[in-house]
């Protein structure tokens, strides 16, 4: 069985790639780093991977706006190339600063103009946010949810810059109504949660993961690359029966669509 070929880019400042490698080697892919100048210098080419992943941290130190640079970086010289591989139905995953990357190029939530409808700006709260949280997966035509449709999942988050907004409430009802939000944040019992702390960013409608209408391109604010191991969650001590790894799940349903 030939495992698919995931490309994991960075750039400065990117620093949850390694986490992003182990994730994918544990669900059955065969995942590699690749730096953008790597494309750029055509050393490496994307038709040689079947899933490109925009990992987490802070691009280029996040400076002017997160993932603003990056993302322009992609726009102005790799659009096409990432245009094809989107037309050749293979797979493409941001994780926070992945996400703002996707949202500032303007593949998601639609194929629009960068910044267009939506971004991701400044929590609420004020100030940078670091804790585990939950979050309800919604039925969406996501790749990376199949199965997973109707749970709740607790995963980590770790930004400054996570509520979504929109420009335009009638492009809010548009993503709601073709079912683009995979995930929304709720409280212990799994009911959507607008409020802070369960809402730590402010995102409209507690959005914290969207996807395109193929449900092939997902961007999501938490990280389920940390957590793939049970030993990942701050309380799997105490009652390690209940501590599956839930990221995990999303990393094998991306696997497992080549298989």
């Amino acid at each position: 069985m030939i495992k698919p070929k995931v490309a994991i880019l960075v750039v400065d400042g990117i620093n949850c790639d390694q986490e992003t490698v182990v994730a994918f080697q544990l669900a059955g892919g065969n995942p590699q780093k690749v730096h953008l100048n790597q494309l750029l210098q055509k050393k490496i080419s994307l038709d040689d991977f079947q899933i490109l992943v925009i990992p987490g941290g802070f691009s280029y130190g996040d400076d002017i706006l997160s993932a603003k640079v990056f993302a322009n970086q992609l726009l102005c010289r790799l659009r096409e190339r990432i245009e094809k591989f989107i037309a050749e139905k293979k797979l493409v995953m941001g994780i926070c600063n992945g996400f703002q990357v996707l949202l500032r190029m303007g593949i998601l939530p639609w194929k629009m103009q960068p910044a267009e409808d939506c971004s991701l700006v400044f929590n609420q709260v004020g100030h940078f946010e670091c804790r585990w949280i939950k979050l309800k997966i919604n039925l969406t035509e996501s790749v990376f949810t199949r199965g997973l449709e109707g749970g709740v999942m607790e995963l980590p988050v770790a930004h400054g810059e996570g509520q979504l907004i929109f420009k335009n409430q009638e492009k809010l009802k548009t993503l709601k109504k073709e079912k683009l939000a995979v995930f929304q944040y709720c409280d212990e019992d799994g009911k959507i949660a607008e409020d802070f702390p369960f809402n730590p960013n402010g995102s409209i409608e507690s959005i914290a993961g969207m996807c395109d209408l193929s449900g092939r391109i997902l961007g999501m604010m938490p990280h389920p690359e940390r957590f793939v191991l049970k030993t990942q969650h701050p309380n799997w001590r105490r009652k390690e029966e209940q501590f599956i790894p839930h990221g995990l799940a999303i990393f094998q349903n991306a696997v497992d669509y080549f298989l």
